[in-house]
């Protein structure tokens, strides 16, 4: 957000710039020697209107805010849009009055209608460019305002973040502290000896149920 204040104040410079560079091709027009340098020199007025114009009603439609110490971009790019639009209709006055300079029935009321179109340019538009030209101001001062407060509102949150990782990493290790881990069964089985055989006892012969007879023929003949 920080870097589009920053940008946003590269516009309004921009702006401002537009807004001299239309009003010298206003102030050449009035010493056109005739109409077709006078149609030459105005015939970029258009397009220089329209690219301010736009710059204006682009950054209107932005995202605007008021700074914590109440300056208002909303407040300050209506001001702008306002002293703009005065200052166009008296340029347009100015660019009306040359335009019957040269359809003039004779050079007496050519030279009138010059020096009221250079009066116009002077006393009545003139200020009107004053007018845009502190409205710009106002405008850049209030964006300088917002984007420090973006600024510290981001080297807040950046402090808040690192704190909170710095308290878990401290929690975790004295976890493991507290909790030392222990050996798996795994490894028991690799440390503990195997257990000895039990020795087998010997089996006895199970009884015979037929009788044997006996072998000694003494016995045998009882």
């Amino acid at each position: 957000m920080y870097t589009e204040y920053t940008l946003a104040a590269t516009d309004l410079a921009h702006i401002s710039a537009d807004v001299i560079r239309f009003r010298t091709t206003v102030i050449r027009s009035l010493e056109a020697s005739s109409k077709k340098d006078f149609d030459r020199i105005t015939a970029s007025l258009p397009d220089q209107r329209a690219r301010i114009q736009h710059a204006v009603d682009r950054y209107a439609s932005a995202s605007l805010r008021v700074s914590r110490s109440g300056r208002s971009e909303p407040q300050d790019i209506k001001a702008v849009q306002e002293s703009l639009d005065a200052y166009f209709a008296a340029a347009s006055r100015t660019m009306l009055l040359m335009s019957q300079v040269w359809n003039a029935p004779s050079p007496h009321e050519a030279a009138d209608l010059r020096t009221k179109a250079e009066l116009q340019a002077a006393d009545n538009a003139g200020p009107k460019l004053v007018q845009v030209s502190l409205a710009l101001d106002r405008l850049l001062e209030t964006v300088a305002d917002v984007a420090k407060d973006m600024r510290d509102e981001g080297t807040r949150t950046i402090r808040q973040t690192s704190t909170s990782l710095i308290v878990g990493s401290v929690l975790i290790a004295f976890l493991n502290l507290l909790f030392p881990r222990r050996p798996g069964s795994a490894d028991r089985s690799e440390e503990t000896p195997p257990a000895p055989a039990l020795p087998t006892e010997p089996r006895e012969a199970p009884p015979f149920d037929i009788p044997v007879e006996n072998a000694d023929p003494l016995l045998r003949r009882e």
